[in-house]
Formats: C-alpha cells, sequence, structure tokens
C-alpha cells in the first residue's frame, strides 16, 4: 500500500509534436477561460529529483502573467498541512497522515513555491480531495464569472489535475490540461494523464498554445 509520496526520477516533458490526439477541437477564449494552479505545494514537488519541475514552474508562472494580463482568473488549490481530524477520509488510507507528519519539522511545508507565490488578486481554495472541485464553491465561482472554461496545470497529473478534468466536463466546463505545465510520478503516467483528458474529457495543449490562445480573438464560429 502507498503511504508516502514516491521519489520521483527526473524525465523530459513532452513537446506539442508528443501531445495525443484529441477528440474536441476547442479553443481557448480569454473571456470564458481561468487558470488553475493545482496543489503546487512545497511537500508535492519534494520527491522530484529535478526535472521536470523547475520547466513547470517556469510555465506556470508565464501562464498566470498571461491570464493577469488578459483579466484571466487564477486559481489556486492547497491542502492544509493540519487538516481537522478525520477530514482526510479515505486518503489516509492511501497516502497516510499526508503534511501532517512533516509540518513540525518544516512549517512551510504546505505553502505554494516561492516562484508561484499567489497574488493578491488570485484565489486560493482550500483542497480536500483529488479534485479541485469537491467539497469547495469552485463551480459556483466560475460560473458567476462567466467561466467556462478551466487551463489545468500542477500536479499530480493523473491523479487531481486528471480528476479535476474529468469534474469539469461533467459540470460542462472545458478542461484544457497544460501537458508542459504538469508534473506526475513518471513521464509514463504524465503521458497516460494527457491520453486520458484527450480521449474522454478535455482539450490537451501545450503552454504556448494556451498563451497563444489567451492573446488571440476567437472566431464566433469557432465558440
Amino acid at each position: 500500500m502507498w503511504l508516502s509520496l514516491p521519489k520521483i526520477e527526473p524525465y523530459r516533458l513532452p513537446t506539442s509534436d508528443e501531445l495525443p490526439s484529441g477528440r474536441v477541437d476547442w479553443r481557448l477564449d480569454a473571456s470564458r477561460a481561468a487558470l488553475l494552479v493545482h496543489d503546487m505545494q512545497r511537500y508535492f514537488l519534494r520527491p522530484f529529483a529535478g526535472a521536470p519541475v523547475p520547466d513547470v514552474i517556469a510555465n506556470i508562472a508565464a501562464l498566470v502573467d498571461k491570464c493577469h494580463e488578459r483579466g484571466v482568473p487564477v486559481y489556486y488549490t492547497a491542502q492544509p498541512a493540519k487538516p481537522p481530524q478525520g477530514e482526510r477520509g479515505l486518503q489516509t488510507d492511501f497516502w497516510g497522515e499526508g503534511m501532517r507528519a512533516h509540518v513540525d519539522a518544516d512549517p512551510g511545508v504546505a505553502d505554494v513555491v516561492d516562484e508561484l507565490a499567489p497574488s493578491d488578486a488570485d484565489t486560493v481554495l482550500v483542497k480536500w480531495r483529488y479534485s479541485a472541485f469537491q467539497r469547495s464553491d469552485f463551480a459556483e465561482r466560475l460560473a458567476a464569472q462567466g467561466r467556462d472554461q478551466l487551463m489545468i496545470t500542477g500536479v499530480y497529473a493523473h491523479i487531481g489535475c486528471q480528476a479535476t478534468a474529468q469534474e469539469a466536463f461533467m459540470r460542462d466546463v472545458r478542461p484544457f490540461l497544460v501537458a508542459d505545465a504538469v508534473a506526475d510520478f513518471s513521464r509514463e503516467r504524465h503521458d497516460q494523464a494527457c491520453a486520458y483528458v484527450a480521449g474522454v474529457c478535455g482539450s490537451v495543449v501545450d503552454t504556448a498554445a494556451a498563451k497563444d490562445a489567451l492573446t488571440a480573438p476567437v472566431p464566433a464560429a469557432a465558440l
């Protein structure tokens, strides 16, 4: 049984020509989109032995900057270091006590990494389960802002990022998984998450394409 995060060996991020073919031709639109920075906390990045984390952080930071420039809402998820007793639910069976086991030795273990620290204009959602929509008002916030597209970045691609994409789809929010702005236990897991999203619930893009789409006008016929 997994009771801690595995050590993650370096791997190369997928390039644009390695992304899976999708079933939809959705286009990002700055007036409809929001960005999610998923669980980019120190605790979740500690298992990585370097690559691809520096590139993922740089790509997410570039998207955050573009979203701020274009007036696109930016959301973060962050799991609490010491959730109230019993609030972890079944996650304890899979992952043990998580950050709670480390917070006394490292009080900043739950912090979002410095390079991606949320601004005052951003929204930080308390994260309770794999999907960012669970036990939060995320869906209501998106609806109130007229946002029905969600760019998903962060860790881990095949767990929380994929679960969030799937739930966004089921709530009629179009998910866009940004393939070079997520990271996972391995390149195999990373690719599996991209293939899953492209095949059943969303679109898979890279950072460059997402930035270009947020800048470019979208033809009415593509909406």
